[in-house]
């Protein structure tokens, strides 16, 4: 068996158990935290293990338990962060206070690149799609590596359930717009990761998912 060009290990983080992903191509050994909320020495040490360099950080969306800490492990890696959509900005600028709020480590930060839909992201020689899939948060994104089948879809669905939309500038509709028309179009038997809980795939869902199963949806 040849090594698959993509690989990726979920490390839970924050009190909030969300899923950071340590993404890296294996063909370069260069790699990615997507959404490093917190607990640092965790992500440290996946680093040590893993033998990747980091190149840089990516963000599906800007609350504290997905990118709180991402700021202050950018610097210290000295590596660019890349997302969310500028929708998300005043999530980002007030990182300090929903941190007190939930006992996590943030800080507000500046992305070096906010991105929209039909972006690509490189890590190593992989190429992500980038779609903007709003409702959880006005400016949350999804990664989407076609050639691995794999997407990393933050907050916006999860093995059986959807992203909350009672936050500030959520939307109910949108959210569903998003999942019907951005996620599953990338195909039934694409596997993705969740902001929290195990993975699953598009299929799976679209069969189960009591908000967003077909026959939910077509009823």
């Amino acid at each position: 068996m040849s090594e698959p060009p993509l690989r990726a290990a979920i490390l839970p983080v924050t009190p909030l158990q969300q899923n950071c992903s340590l993404v890296w191509c294996t063909k370069t050994m260069r790699g990615a935290f997507v959404d490093p909320g917190g607990d640092l020495p965790i992500l440290r040490d996946a680093i040590v293990r893993s033998g990747v360099t980091i190149e840089k950080i990516l963000l599906t969306h800007g609350h504290i338990d997905h990118c709180g800490s991402a700021g202050i492990f950018a610097e210290e890696l000295g590596v660019p962060i890349e997302g969310p959509h500028e929708e998300d900005r005043f999530w980002i600028a007030r990182l300090d206070e929903d941190g007190r709020n939930y006992g996590v480590a943030g800080k507000p930060f500046e992305p070096d690149r906010w991105l929209v839909d039909g972006d690509q992201v490189s890590v190593g020689e992989l190429i992500f799609d980038v779609r903007h899939c709003p409702g959880h948060t006005p400016g949350h994104i999804v990664f989407h590596h076609p050639d691995s089948k794999l997407a990393i879809v933050g907050d916006v669905l999860f093995k059986g359930s959807i992203g909350r939309t009672d936050f500030p500038r959520g939307n109910h509709q949108q959210l569903l717009d998003a999942i019907v028309g951005k996620l599953w179009p990338m195909g039934d038997d694409t596997s993705f990761i969740p902001g929290h809980g195990p993975m699953s795939t598009f299929g799976q869902e679209r069969l189960t998912n009591p908000f967003v199963a077909d026959t939910v949806l077509s009823g």
